[in-house]
Parts: C-alpha cells; sequence; structure tokens
C-alpha cells in the first residue's frame, strides 16, 4: 500500500517529471481546484470556437441557410463521438487514480492502452459518419432547402474526427496527471488557424461550405499532432513510446468498466438532442438557425459547468488514490458550489443580453424572436444544470460511473423525449420543446442531491486497506 510519503518520493525520484504534471492531492483544495479548473475553461472555449466560427463565417458570407446548415451540426456531432469520449474519461480516471497512489507503471499501461484504442476508434467513426450522414440528416427532418449544404458539411467535417478523438484522448492524458495548461496552449493555436482557414477558404476564396469543415479537420489535426509531440517526451510521467503501444487486457477492462457507462451516458444525451433536433426541424430553417443560434450562446455558457466538472472528476480521482478522504469531500463541495453559483449567474446575464447576442448570429426577424424565447426560457435555470454535471463529475472520480448513465439514460433520454412527444401531439408549439429541458434538469438535480449524500457518507470514507479501485 503507499503511502503519503511514497507518492512524494514517487515525484522527485531520479527521473525527472515535468513541473506541468500536478498531483492534487497536496495544498489548499479550494485554490487546487481553481489553478486546475480554470486553464480548461479555456481550453473548451476555444475549442467551442471551432463550431461557432464555422457557423458565424459561414452565415456571413454563404447566407442563412447555410448558417442552418452548420448551426444545426452539435447535436449530430456529438452523437457520433460522445461515446468515444466518454471512453476517454474513463482512461482519465483510470490514469489519474493511479497517478494519484504512485503507480507510474500502471499509469504508463494506462496511457498506452487509451492512445492505441482511440486511434482505432478515431478511424472507425470517420468511416461511420460519413457513410451514415445522408440516412441520418434525412432520419431528423433536416428542412430540404438545407439538406445537400447538410449533407456536404458533415462528410468531410467526418474526415476530421479521428484527429479530434485523439485530441480528446491525450488532452485527457494530461488532465488526468494535473497538466491542463499544455492543452490550452495548443488549442489557442488551433482554433486561431482553424478561425483564419475558416475565413480563408469561404471568404476570400470564395469557397463552398465544404471548406468550413475542412478547416476544422485542419485545425484539430494540427492540435491532435502538438499533444502527441508533449506526450512523446521521455522525461514526463506520461511518457509515450511507439514502442510500448499496445492493449493492456486488465487496463483496458478497467477503463471499460469506468468508460463505457461514461460513453452510453453521453451517447443518450446526444440521442435525445438528436431527436430534440428533429422537432426543432419541423419548425422550418428559420427555427433551426434561432436554435442553432442559441446553441452557440449556450454552449459558451456552459463552458464553465464542463470545466468545473472535469476538474472535479481529476480531483476526486486523485485524492481517493491516495486515500485522502476529508479533502476529496471538501472539493467536490466547494467544486459544486462554485460552478452553480457561477453558472445561474452566466444564465442571468445571457438573460438579459439575450436579443443582441442573438442578433449576432442571425438577421432574420423571425429567428430573433425565436432564439431570445428560448433564451429567455432556459438560462435562468443554468444552476440545475450545473449541479446535475458536477455530482455526475463526482461520480466519475469516485468509479461511481453507472449513476450518472442511469439518471442521464432515465431522465435526459427517455423522459424528456417522452414529454416532447406527448407535447408535440397535443400542441405543435416550439415553446414547449424550450421547456423540457429545465424540467429535466431539475428532476435529475433532486435525484443527484439524494445520492450524493449517500456518496458523501460512505465512499469517501473508505477503510484504508481498500484498493484503488472499487
Amino acid at each position: 500500500m503507499l503511502c503519503q510519503s511514497t507518492i512524494k518520493d514517487f515525484m522527485h525520484n531520479k527521473t525527472k517529471i515535468h513541473s506541468e504534471a500536478v498531483l492534487l492531492t497536496e495544498g489548499n483544495p479550494r485554490r487546487m481546484i481553481l489553478s486546475f479548473a480554470f486553464p480548461i475553461f479555456l481550453s473548451q472555449l476555444f475549442q467551442q470556437l471551432y463550431n461557432t466560427a464555422d457557423a458565424w463565417i459561414v452565415g456571413h458570407y454563404l447566407g442563412d441557410r447555410a448558417f442552418a446548415a452548420v448551426a444545426s451540426s452539435g447535436s449530430l456531432i456529438f452523437l457520433f463521438i460522445s461515446f468515444f469520449i466518454g471512453v476517454s474519461m474513463g482512461a482519465g480516471v483510470v490514469i489519474s487514480r493511479y497517478f494519484g497512489a504512485g503507480d507510474r507503471e500502471s499509469v504508463s499501461r494506462a496511457v498506452h492502452t487509451n492512445v492505441l484504442v482511440s486511434l482505432l476508434s478515431g478511424l472507425l467513426l470517420a468511416v461511420i459518419g460519413a457513410a451514415a450522414t445522408p440516412s441520418i440528416l434525412r432520419l431528423m427532418k433536416t428542412d430540404p432547402d438545407v439538406l445537400p449544404q447538410s449533407i456536404r458539411y458533415f462528410r468531410y467535417f467526418f474526415l476530421g474526427t479521428p484527429a479530434m478523438v485523439m485530441y480528446n484522448a491525450l488532452k485527457g492524458v494530461m488532465n488526468a496527471v494535473g497538466d491542463s495548461r499544455r492543452p490550452l496552449y495548443y488549442l489557442i493555436f488551433s482554433s486561431a488557424l482553424n478561425i483564419f482557414l475558416d475565413w480563408l477558404f469561404v471568404g476570400p476564396c470564395g469557397l463552398d461550405i465544404r471548406w468550413a469543415a475542412i478547416a476544422t479537420a485542419i485545425s484539430q489535426a494540427a492540435s491532435s499532432l502538438l499533444c502527441l509531440r508533449q506526450l512523446c517526451k521521455k522525461d514526463t510521467v506520461y511518457a509515450l513510446s511507439w514502442q510500448k503501444l499496445r492493449i493492456d487486457r486488465a487496463i483496458l477492462a478497467e477503463i471499460l468498466r469506468l468508460g463505457i457507462p461514461s460513453g452510453v451516458q453521453n451517447s443518450v444525451i446526444g440521442l435525445a438532442n438528436v431527436l430534440v433536433q428533429t422537432n426543432i426541424n419541423t419548425f422550418g430553417d428559420v427555427a433551426m438557425a434561432a436554435c442553432g443560434a442559441y446553441s452557440r450562446i449556450e454552449g459558451f455558457a456552459f463552458l464553465p459547468i464542463v470545466s468545473f466538472s472535469m476538474a472535479i472528476t481529476t480531483f476526486i480521482s486523485q485524492n481517493l488514490g491516495a486515500r485522502q478522504y476529508d479533502r476529496t469531500r471538501k472539493g467536490a463541495r466547494f467544486g459544486i458550489i462554485t460552478s452553480v453559483l457561477l453558472a445561474e449567474l452566466i444564465g442571468l446575464t445571457i438573460f438579459v443580453f439575450a436579443r443582441p447576442l442573438i442578433t449576432a448570429f442571425v438577421d432574420d426577424p423571425e429567428a430573433i424572436a425565436t432564439g431570445v424565447l428560448q433564451t429567455r426560457t432556459e438560462s435562468l435555470f443554468f444552476c440545475l444544470l450545473a449541479f446535475s454535471h458536477c455530482i455526475a463529475g463526482v461520480c466519475r472520480g469516485a468509479g461511481k460511473a453507472f449513476v450518472p448513465m442511469f439518471v442521464m439514460l432515465s431522465v435526459w433520454c427517455v423522459l424528456r423525449v417522452t414529454v416532447i412527444t406527448v407535447a408535440m401531439h397535443f400542441s405543435h408549439n416550439i415553446v414547449l420543446l424550450f421547456w423540457v429541458y429545465p424540467l429535466t434538469w431539475g428532476i435529475s438535480s433532486v435525484i443527484y442531491l439524494i445520492y450524493y449524500r449517500r456518496l458523501s457518507s460512505r465512499q469517501f470514507q473508505v477503510p484504508s486497506n481498500a484498493p484503488v479501485f472499487q
């Protein structure tokens, strides 16, 4: 059993470990969470610029229909990549738990297994996505006027999914050992490259919507290569070596045990969002553009929530690996409260400035009115969304990945789709679609609150002889 002194020896052994790898088991929990979450927030901010830049530049140069084609892409893209991102999240929990426990050999095996699985997954996803895009868009009842451009955009977008999956996997490795700054630097560069290429291809060069997707693919490849270059350095704790690139069955089983529930959770949320988008598409291209504009705004508002959720997962996983149970509980409480308050502050700000924010993406008066209505319906309830995601992050860090999967599957997928189906049967009113989100956020928050009280009193007081993974 590794004690705290062993962990310190691990961090200061004869092999030099870069300062980017940070143990979150020491120091002030609040300061550690904030310093770790802030670079993640900035990374998420620049990552959000990928699709936002596509949508804004395409809409500016190619018109509202082209904007609708790109703006409605979020739910479909998330559906395809969410499962693999969830598996990478499971890998991050495994890596951070072993890192917190000071087991460097297991960290190495987990890193190499995760990288190889992600590479194969990304290639598979590119083939499936490109082949299935037309059928799925038709099943989503995409407006016929928008469909041709949507197909062209999505097919070329999927060329970049191997790089997207790899970036998330490599970033997850670095985040798992407390390095949230390097991925930020790489993403800033690739985001700037993406915006420049979007403008160059669609603006001065006068090319069509496909080139916006190609610009994104090139930029994602750049960020992946930069991450890969960092991981291949020999004096880092993650030290990726091509000769060691193989799948360790025991590690893979642990990654899948924690990652598959997160992947399924992400996938069912993605599926539910696709079904919601399908209903939005029945209201025509104006509604598609309006809701697409709101989704961009919500995407930015959601970033602090995601950042704290990811930071909490890593913090809890490392501290449970080091048997720091009281510290784990304090860090979880601080992260949840901070995220909820920040999310509500952002929601209030968006509520007040809803019209100018929507107008930044669309020009049609009807689209603006619909977008403002959705914004003011949902933004005041961001606190519930933040609470649900943070508790889900706590559960994943504690190795309880099946809990958020069950809650999301039952509430955010089954219940949400059922309510929408029944509501649309009685009244084809788009406002009903808007209200279903706060409703399901509230229900999941109540369930999570009950479970968190139980988790904090039991899981964070595990006997000292308990295994690293339970």
